[in-house]
């Protein structure tokens, strides 16, 4: 997903907020990976807003998607020229209100903004200690990702997160969360997302990382100090931004409108807006991300099979796992994460007698919905959060199988929410 979509501004926010670091293990007492392979220390590059409440049960964990970051609201200083990437979403007033709850939000381990990765210093005793991990980082799962947040959640003194919420591969963190630690969560919003991916996503993600590892400027990944590969991760993103749209939404912002001229250039030149849209797109990505993080961080998406990490195939054992209340969001013109695998979880889930509320939302930007205005969104999330506090607060955290619709669902069709 696009993470950061320009010239969304909702107006004062929380305000400016600060990145912060925690760290925990070394080298003789390390995170044993799923892979087997051991890391450490690890570093987790994190963020908050708003107040932990005494009872310390107000949190709201946000997880990013595949390039986004801890950055997920506010500004870091006063001439900061863009907020973070969900700030419409998170912040006073707003659906998830930083007036009530305390939102946090980090860097998925294996990523580039602050949290140990590919780019960070491999404390290897060789000859390639106090330069770049690169490719020897070790392989890191969703599960990884969300065992270290669980650390951070420990950091932060929370027993338990009054929710966790993400899109797209955040989604799948969420999903996570809610089966390998079922007694810390309350409540999970997964949106836009899958509980594996299809062999169309694994196949859009190869092509790009094959972009990636193509560029002679990658060197196997150890181009820190001979220059980035800057091409191949430009035209990796590319590739991205097309599974990020609807054939709607990019047929109404370029249809097959020429670049500042009127007539074909027969060379290949950018003569579509498309195709200069594509290449802007690629060539702001490259001065923000790290090729070998992005190799990373999609095979750790690729990997991502809850039924088979938790259910042993089955989705519905799965799910059985778990405790919390789910709302489930799905849009009708994402055709990365389409809404027959939300429907699927939501199957598995009712299965186990959970509390579920299914949206699918008529929306038709595509798979970045989720990051755009929607007020039907707004509401959802906010109403459904503001009931899960209010049943926590009445101390029926722990009731499970309520088989609710909740959130204030209309009835079941295509593009409304449905009860299951």
């Amino acid at each position: 997903m696009s993470e950061y979509i320009d010239d969304l501004d909702a107006g004062p926010g929380v305000g400016l907020v600060e990145k912060r670091f925690f760290s925990f293990g070394s080298a003789d007492e390390p995170l044993v990976l799923e892979s087997g392979r051991s890391l450490g220390p690890v570093t987790l590059a994190f963020e908050t807003c708003g107040t932990l409440n005494e009872a310390r049960d107000n949190a709201v964990l946000v997880c990013h998607a595949l390039t986004g970051d801890s950055h997920v609201a506010g500004r870091y200083h006063q001439d900061d020229p863009k907020p973070g990437w969900w700030d419409i979403m998170v912040g006073p007033g707003r659906p998830i209100d930083t007036d009530k709850y305390f939102v946090i939000c980090s860097n998925v381990l294996g990523g580039c903004m602050g949290s140990t990765g590919p780019t960070s210093l491999d404390p290897a005793e060789d000859s390639r200690q106090g330069t770049p991990y690169g490719t020897r980082f070790p392989v890191v799962t969703i599960g990884d990702m969300v065992r270290c947040q669980r650390r951070l959640i420990d950091h932060l003194g929370i027993e338990r997160l009054l929710a966790v919420a993400g899109g797209s591969v955040g989604g799948m963190q969420v999903l996570e969360w809610s089966v390998r630690y079922p007694e810390r969560v309350c409540a999970a919003l997964p949106l836009a997302t899958t509980s594996k991916h299809s062999a169309q996503a694994i196949a859009f993600n190869e092509v790009a990382r094959q972009a990636i590892m193509a560029d002679p400027a990658w060197m196997g990944g150890d181009y820190h100090a001979t220059g980035r590969p800057e091409h191949g991760l430009a035209v990796a993103r590319m590739i991205g931004h097309i599974t990020y749209l609807s054939d709607q939404s990019m047929r109404d912002k370029f249809d097959r409108r020429l670049q500042d001229r009127c007539e074909l250039s027969f060379d290949f030149e950018a003569d579509f807006q498309v195709e200069s849209y594509l290449r802007y797109q690629g060539n702001k990505f490259v001065n923000r991300f790290d090729a070998n993080s992005f190799l990373y961080l999609t095979k750790a998406a690729d990997y991502f099979n809850l039924e088979n990490q938790h259910g042993d195939g089955s989705l519905v054992a799965a799910f059985a796992k778990a405790r919390c209340r789910y709302l489930v969001v799905s849009f009708t013109s994402d055709w990365l994460y389409p809404t027959y695998q939300s429907r699927d979880m939501v199957k598995a889930m009712k299965k186990n007698g959970l509390d579920v509320s299914f949206c699918e939302i008529e929306a038709p930007w595509g798979h970045d919905a989720f990051l755009l205005p929607n007020a039907r969104l707004d509401a959802l999330i906010s109403g459904f959060l503001g009931r899960v506090k209010e049943q926590c607060a009445a101390g029926e955290c722990d009731a499970v199988g309520t088989g609710g619709t909740g959130a204030g669902c209309a009835p079941a069709g295509t593009g409304g929410c449905h009860a299951l």
